[in-house]
């Protein structure tokens, strides 16, 4: 059963139609809610954060608590809840697109159109389930290596280039059990080399952390040489000054499109309408792009030196993809790896 809190707001928030929703309305049942939690697998937690601070200073008396994990473990984590009727979770911001239509199936998404969503791009739009869940984030990953152990020449320039004995416990890796944007990377690797590319992966005894950012860590600490890195991670490493560089492999690179959708059990349904719809706003898009995010509506300014999506050869993998082989990775990456 729900919350009496909850239940009331859910009631409130039935009462006002979808049409009903103008940035007013929604607001001022939002502020009377107060908060929200948001479960965000997106981006690190010194972004996520500052995020949850700009929406707060753009919506006064709406406070957002910030849960940072991987996509696997707030997928899991959520589905506790459900489980156990004790609702936390407003927002959920994925690194598995396949964890939406799961949810939709289980009825664990509110339905909400909100009005920034026609903004998407095409793409975007096309990985959207309208009402349900639309992408917030994408990210795409490259070769990242530490630029005090290793030249630009010497630096990886193929996925299959990392199977050089030379980078033997050399290479930090994430955890498809763990990051679901490891596991669409790795996917995407295994559709085009088979298993038989992570077997040979595993001889050189990688590092192997659970986040996608845990590379980017790993390498600018000088504890690796290389590794897969998320652009939304690398870049601001860069940015600081951190002896990280960027490979952008010519077999293909990793793009995981993160959705955004809000629990059928909201505590505060009105607050994560209102932040869903910024999410899906120019502001919040452009700091996404800042940190080396994809664009994901078109009028934004990618700063100088990064390449834009079409410019990348990218390793596509399908939602239906996704759904129906990260499981099985994951089993194999445990075989594997042994862990």
């Amino acid at each position: 059963m729900l919350t009496r809190r909850a239940a009331v707001s859910l009631l409130a928030a039935a009462a006002l139609p979808h049409a009903a929703f103008a940035d007013d309305a929604i607001e001022d049942a939002a502020r009377k809610e107060g908060a929200l939690t948001w479960y965000i697998a997106q981006v690190d937690a010194e972004a996520a954060e500052e995020l949850g601070r700009r929406f707060t200073a753009a919506h006064p008396g709406i406070t957002v608590a910030v849960i940072r994990t991987t996509g696997q473990v707030a997928y899991q984590r959520l589905l506790l809840e459900l489980k156990n009727n004790a609702p936390q979770c407003d927002i959920l911001s994925t690194t598995d697109i396949s964890h939406m239509p799961a949810l939709k199936e289980r009825n664990a998404l509110l339905n909400y159109r909100p009005p920034n969503a026609d903004a998407l791009l095409p793409e975007f739009q096309r990985l959207s389930d309208p009402g349900w869940y639309y992408p917030t984030g994408a990210t795409n990953h490259f070769i990242g290596y530490n630029t005090n152990k290793v030249t630009a020449a010497e630096a990886p320039r193929t996925w299959t280039d990392l199977l050089d004995p030379k980078w033997k416990n050399q290479i930090a890796l994430p955890h498809p059990g763990f990051s679901g944007c490891a596991g669409v990377w790795a996917l995407g690797l295994r559709n085009l080399y088979g298993w038989s590319y992570f077997e040979k992966l595993a001889a050189n005894n990688p590092r192997i952390g659970r986040s996608f950012g845990d590379p980017v860590t790993l390498i600018t600490a000088g504890e690796c040489m290389v590794g897969p890195v998320p652009a939304n991670a690398v870049f601001p490493a860069i940015e600081k000054g951190n002896p990280v560089a960027i490979s952008y492999p010519s077999d293909g690179c990793g793009l995981c499109v993160a959705p955004s959708g809000i629990a059928a059990t909201a505590p505060h349904p009105n607050a994560a309408r209102l932040f869903m719809n910024w999410m899906l706003s120019a502001d919040y898009a452009q700091l996404a792009i800042d940190r080396g995010s994809e664009e994901t509506r078109a009028g934004l300014t990618l700063k100088t030196g990064r390449p834009s999506l079409g410019q990348l050869k990218i390793l596509r993998v399908s939602v239906a993809e996704i759904r129906a082989n990260v499981p099985e990775v994951i089993e194999q990456w445990r075989e594997t790896f042994g862990s």
